[in-house]
């Protein structure tokens, strides 16, 4: 049974993404204010946010960043050149590559995730808003047996 998308959905949709680009935005510039590129600060972000348990391999890293083996490797190459992170072999495994982050590699990620927090307060009730006005009407447009709701 397809549902209708309404017009209060697509609000909803084009709110939620305006929100999205303008935090990732913000972020871009928050990293470059740092000295950072955008990706930089990205991978530091993925290695200090890491699941518990999961281990900062390349290719764990590559597939949380959506990017190829060969470009994170690249951009790990970066960061430890600037002495953000350092590779160590994985006690393990020693084939496994890990990516750890350095004290000033932890003193910036913290730097600028404390600005990124401080304007996801600010804004991110808006986001907030999109995402469960998305959410909550699609699960009641289930709940209700499919039928078409007015916008």
């Amino acid at each position: 049974m397809r549902i209708t998308v309404t017009t209060v959905e697509y609000r909803a949709l084009a709110e939620l993404r305006y929100r999205i680009r303008h935090f990732l935005q913000e972020g871009d510039a928050a990293a470059r204010r740092s000295n950072l590129e955008p990706q930089q600060y990205l991978l530091l972000l993925t290695i200090r946010g890491l699941p518990s348990g999961a281990a900062s391999t390349i290719g764990t890293l590559a597939e949380r960043l959506a990017l190829k083996h060969h470009s994170t490797v690249e951009l790990i190459d970066r960061l430890q050149a600037r002495g953000l992170v350092r590779r160590s072999r994985s006690a393990t495994d020693r084939r496994e590559v890990l990516v750890s982050l350095s004290t000033r590699g932890k003193t910036l990620v913290e730097r600028v995730a404390q600005q990124r927090l401080g304007e996801l307060q600010a804004g991110g009730e808006a986001l907030a808003e999109a995402i469960n006005l998305l959410v909550h009407r699609r699960r009641n447009r289930r709940n209700s047996g499919g039928r078409k709701q007015s916008a």
